[in-house]
């Protein structure tokens, strides 16, 4: 795992200014460096040494030095391409992955992509055609940002180090922040600083000195098998998970996991073997705490866990850094755990397996049970969405929310796992005015693609597009990254997700019949099933129990004079009142605090903006 930066070279002093940029990710790679200048581009590359550790080094040329690369992350099936490339001559130098790549793109060409197993954003000169080849793995477990500004295009792991370059210019996209105060993250291709991009997850780039050429190479297709029974789907399941764990680890130092009370870190940690796990939580309330859970699983399959209680102090005393690794503010709680949870990893080990992407990929969010799961939904769309629309105009009261989202459509209804703040109710609260557009022009397109399917697939396919890259993998990158820690993601592995794309719906979310009057609806029922199969007896009920992920008491911190007074300070500040009307914020906030309604979400929403702002454009100390 490491980090790169790169950029077109119009500038006398590339050297000096490549060596800054490099700086800024040092804690991508803090185990070497390396750069390539000519008259014509600029790369730098920063390593956390992993596999071919003596040899492995960036940037790396192919035989004649025509093509240079330099890549983050982890190419899973190297060997076997490497195998099929010494016998169409290629010559290595090395024994690394990253050299597969370089000859296996000289070989093949963009074609190269789908033949990758693995997590991956990589750059390739081409000094010959003078050309700049880009590409993103499947999910976009790694990222890859670009600007062009002037006649520079610059390029790489992290925004922050775009910084550096003196044709930078640094400006708010408030269009994005509007979006933002929706989806709690950074919903489309677009960033916060104007002008910057991210390459979006499957597809690939091609620069030259006259264009941009921008394409997607892979996608996920649902498609049922019917046929296989049950019980095939979860061995199908358990043979795919054995096998993608196992090629997860493949390194030259030690793996650990990380694991929580779900059963996805959980069923990670147990077919995996490793050595060591690793368990945050806050307080001693196991609806915070799920460290009692992680070691009495890690007790019965005998391996070692270390664990770590957050304080409050910790908590919000660490808040601003991890906004400034972000590189764009992200408001879900979760991730600062998350910074901890690999914190506390890293000072034992270099790579970790987690369980992101097991909800996304078999239909494990608690919502998917939503479509079709009342009487109600027989009823005709007209008559619902009268009965919505009334609603919707009464003043807020338990239950009326109901028949408001059953009155709309999935398409209308559902953004993601996260809905902060309604159109309506972030332009009240903006005092500036941006050109964002409703949260379903953003949406539409998935939902074009998968129009046929039905809501739970729709709402899964969406999920696997936006909230997954905005949110979960986001936060996974940069929370490991700025610990210097790999973190692998077995379930988002393009094998399990071609096993996973044929599963029918009565397997991914089940309904079950308790008793006479009450149903129960069974999430990703299919890989909790192979989970219980490959898990020991004794730690079995991990399967059943209810998903927390990483839960965190901001609600209860809100309410305490010392956190409530910080967070009004913010809302109250010369920055709060450049983008917000400040007596709304304040109102959400005392709302809260008075146990009125619970605003946490929004309230976390705005004051990690703040907080991301006053690093980013005013120069706080992190």
């Amino acid at each position: 795992m490491c980090g790169y930066v790169g950029f077109t070279n119009c500038i006398d002093n590339a050297n000096i200014v490549i060596k800054k940029m490099m700086d800024k990710i040092k804690h991508r790679g803090p185990d070497g460096e390396g750069q390539y200048v000519d008259g014509d581009i600029a790369l730098g590359h920063r390593r956390l040494s992993i596999i071919d550790i003596s040899q492995g080094a960036q940037p790396i040329y192919n035989e004649d030095k025509s093509l240079v690369l330099v890549f983050n992350g982890e190419i899973y099936n190297y060997k076997f391409i490497r195998e099929e490339l010494v016998k169409c001559g290629h010559i290595f130098t090395t024994h690394s992955d990253t050299e597969v790549l370089l000859h296996g793109y000289e070989e093949y060409g963009t074609d190269l992509l789908n033949k990758l197993r693995g997590m991956f954003s990589f750059v390739i000169w081409d000094k010959n055609k003078k050309e700049l080849f880009g590409a993103r793995d499947f999910f976009g477990i790694k990222p890859l940002y670009y600007a062009q500004m002037g006649n520079t295009f610059m390029f790489g792991s992290e925004i922050k180090s775009f910084l550096e370059h003196p044709d930078f210019q640094k400006e708010l996209n408030t269009s994005q922040l509007e979006n933002y105060l929706t989806f709690q993250y950074s919903p489309s291709n677009e960033t916060f600083f104007k002008n910057v991009f991210k390459l979006p997850p499957a597809h690939y780039f091609i620069k030259t000195a006259d264009s941009f050429v921008c394409e997607k190479y892979w996608d996920i297709h649902f498609n049922a098998d019917e046929k296989p029974s049950f019980d095939d789907w979860v061995n199908k399941i358990s043979d795919k998970m054995h096998d993608s764990v196992e090629a997860h680890k493949i390194s030259d130092v030690e793996v650990g996991s990380f694991l929580s009370s779900g059963v996805d870190s959980s069923y990670v940690a147990a077919i995996a073997n490793v050595d060591k796990t690793f368990t945050v939580g806050f307080g001693k309330d196991e609806k915070y705490n799920e460290i009692g859970w992680a070691k009495e699983f890690s007790k019965a399959i005998n391996k070692e866990n270390t664990s770590k209680v957050i304080s409050p102090e910790e908590y919000w005393g660490n808040f601003a850094k991890i906004q400034y690794h972000m590189d764009e503010p992200l408001a879900d709680p979760a991730a600062v755990a998350l910074y901890f949870v690999c914190h506390l990893a890293s000072q034992k080990l270099k790579v970790v397996l987690s369980g992101e992407g097991a909800d996304e990929i078999f239909g494990g969010y608690n919502v998917y049970s939503e479509p079709g799961s009342t009487f109600y939904d027989n009823f005709p769309m007209g008559l619902r969405r009268g009965i919505g629309n009334m609603c919707s105009r009464l003043p807020a009261k338990r239950g009326l929310n109901f028949f408001v989202r059953k009155g709309k459509t999935v398409e209308e209804r559902f953004i993601g796992n996260a809905y902060m703040f309604t159109p309506a109710e972030r332009k009240s609260l903006l005092k500036i005015k941006t050109d964002a557009p409703d949260p379903t022009v953003l949406t539409a397109p998935f939902y074009k693609d998968v129009k046929n399917a039905d809501d739970v697939t729709k709402m899964q396919y969406l999920d696997l597009h936006m909230w997954m890259a905005g949110d979960i993998l986001l936060k996974a990158d940069k929370m490991s990254m700025a610990n210097s820690l790999e973190l692998r993601v077995p379930f988002l592995d393009k094998e399990v997700m071609a096993l996973a794309e044929m599963i029918p719906l009565r397997y991914r979310v089940t309904r079950k019949e308790i008793t006479d009057s009450h149903t129960k609806y069974i999430t990703k029922y299919a890989m909790r099933m192979a989970a219980k199969k490959d898990t020991p007896p004794q730690t079995a009920k991990t399967a059943a129990k209810k998903k927390l992920g990483f839960p965190v008491p901001i609600r209860v911190w809100l309410r305490e004079d010392k956190y409530y007074t910080t967070v009004k300070n913010k809302f109250t500040s010369d920055t709060s009142k450049k983008f917000f009307d400040t007596d709304i914020l304040v109102k959400l906030l005392d709302e809260h605090k008075n146990q009125q309604k619970d605003n946490s979400r929004k309230i976390w929403t705005v004051f990690t903006f703040l907080v991301w702002y006053d690093v980013y454009f005013c120069g706080k100390e992190v």
